[in-house]
């Protein structure tokens, strides 16, 4: 079975002037992921680049660098975040140039990271810095911007039409008149139809995502809405008895859990099987660099973890009756999330080494 292996790809690793306003002068991810420390015994902060070193995405030898490292062990294709507001574009500088220049060549999808921005990393929308707003004419217009993307060659595509992924679905108005709005634009522009994904990162209703009339669910990960007491920042005394049963940590706000144990509660919420479903294998989570002590950690998220929930869910991929024979891995470089296949200064490439094990083994 050809199983196509597509990571999330984040480009804020290049200065903007919103950030730079926002954040202060030459911001970018690299600042969250330099100041971070570590919390607690056996926190391994901050986690640092090795083989791409500290880069920028303006320069395209980067972005070759990293497309030729990807490729060579086993990725298929990068999806990048795209940032629409209203019209109102960021970070697209990394996606822009690689359209004009034709390079890296190397296949590409986007997902629409549809969400507010705020003070808070984690969609919650106080200090609000940039509202996403909604409308007809927008939909149009985003539509219309979207098919210079989908008539490269190198897009990525479901039997001919464009893999467009939804980060927040449960957030437009009309999610059917959107899907409609898109699809309609792209025939009027001689394109096939795009092939539209809902996440469920936020909305776990894979029936009612789909009844709008997304093609395909897009089984996110990590989910960490459903860990226990993940989403209170506060002091909690069930929190506290379980750090100090589980990690010998006596704090009652820290968020910790180790990978293999966050992966099993998650399998609660997952569809039975894959059958309109893309799945989803993350590499680790550590948000710390983000946001400190109200962040929540991973412990032991080891390759060999990782391994092990990236061969199931591509078994069970294997088994159902895809539309799509696509996996994403989440992420490329989420580094402030401690979510990244790009090699590290501790581990090296060994994330990345267990996909090309489990690519070849297809």
């Amino acid at each position: 079975m050809d199983i196509r292996f597509i990571a999330l790809y984040l480009p804020q690793f290049h200065p903007i002037k919103e950030n730079n306003s926002w954040w202060g002068e030459g911001f970018t991810e690299w600042t969250n992921v330099t100041k971070a420390k570590p919390l607690f015994k056996g926190h391994q902060q901050p986690i640092l680049p090795a083989d791409l070193g500290f880069y920028d995405l303006r320069l395209e030898q980067t972005r070759i660098d990293q497309a030729q490292m990807a490729k060579e062990h086993g990725i298929d294709g990068f999806c990048y975040y795209h940032y629409w507001f209203h019209g109102k574009r960021l970070i697209e500088r990394p996606a822009i140039e690689m359209l004009a220049s034709k390079k890296p060549d190397f296949p590409f999808c986007f997902c629409w990271a549809n969400e507010t921005w705020s003070r808070r990393w984690i969609g919650d929308e106080q200090e609000v810095l940039l509202k996403q707003d909604y409308s007809d004419q927008d939909d149009e217009d985003h539509a219309k911007y979207l098919c210079d993307f989908f008539a490269d060659d190198r897009y990525i595509k479901i039997d001919s039409r464009p893999l467009f992924v939804i980060y927040r679905p449960g957030d437009l108005p009309n999610p059917t008149k959107t899907i409609e709005t898109m699809k309609r634009v792209a025939l009027e522009k001689g394109l096939k139809e795009p092939f539209l994904v809902a996440s469920n990162s936020h909305l776990w209703d894979n029936d009612k995502l789909l009844s709008f009339g997304f093609d395909s669910i897009l089984n996110f990960r990590p989910q960490l809405g459903i860990l226990p007491y993940a989403n209170n920042d506060e002091f909690e005394w069930g929190r506290l008895k379980r750090n100090m049963k589980r990690f010998n940590l006596f704090d009652g706000k820290m968020k910790v859990f180790d990978y293999k144990e966050a992966v099993e509660i998650m399998q609660i919420i997952e569809p039975e099987n894959f059958n309109r479903v893309i799945p989803c294998a993350f590499v680790g989570w550590d948000n710390t660099a983000r946001r400190g002590e109200k962040g929540i950690v991973m412990l032991k998220n080891d390759p060999e973890y990782f391994e092990n929930e990236l061969r199931r869910v591509t078994e069970k991929l294997k088994n159902s009756n895809s539309n799509s024979n696509i996996l994403f891995i989440n992420a490329w470089n989420e580094w402030a999330e401690g979510n990244k296949l790009e090699p590290d200064s501790k581990i090296g490439k060994d994330h990345l080494e267990v996909v090309k094990k489990i690519k070849s083994s297809l």
